[in-house]
């Protein structure tokens, strides 16, 4: 049975995440990003832990059962939950594969940072400034940090962005 013994590098770094807020709940959406490096720093001293444990060197692990052709799983990873749906035909072929990306249950609160961006930061000149691209891309990044290197910008994430008055004209437009 796996006893994890301690995991004083993640529990560390717990404290300080914890004492950062006063050991209140912390909804500071960029913040989510600190959490998540201390859960890999977590998962890494769970995989040490894992690597030496005397029951997962054992060969008697594979399961017995009936041959399923359909799974559905769910991870949650540094990006956000992936949502997973497999098929498999009698050659154990995929015949289906349906994946629920963090890109998808990201997008409704990303809209509304960038929103939050277009209403608090325009400075009246009705000019798009680099502060201003700096926010929407900060808005974009607190839910989705991995967009850019998804899209394959390698690290530099490409953005447009038009400031269109009330009668919808476009009125000035950057692009990184």
């Amino acid at each position: 049975m796996l006893r994890i013994h301690s995991l004083p590098l993640a529990q560390h770094e717990y404290e300080i995440f914890k004492a950062y807020t006063g050991g209140r709940p912390n909804a500071m959406s960029l913040h989510t990003h600190w959490a998540r490096l201390i859960e890999l720093l977590h998962a890494g001293e769970v995989i040490k832990e894992l690597l030496n444990d005397p029951d997962l060197q054992k060969d008697d692990l594979t399961r017995k059962g009936r041959k399923r052709s359909e799974g559905v799983g769910l991870v949650e990873a540094p990006r956000g939950t992936l949502f997973h749906h497999y098929r498999v035909d009698a050659d154990d072929r995929i015949s289906m594969a349906n994946l629920i990306v963090s890109t998808t249950h990201n997008n409704e609160p990303m809209n509304r940072a960038v929103n939050w961006v277009a209403m608090n930061a325009i400075d009246g000149q009705a000019k798009i400034t680099e502060g201003m691209l700096n926010r929407v891309e900060i808005a974009i990044r607190a839910y989705d940090p991995c967009l850019s290197c998804a899209t394959h910008a390698l690290g530099r994430m490409p953005l447009d962005v038009e400031l269109v008055n009330a009668d919808g004209e476009v009125i000035d437009k950057r692009s990184r």
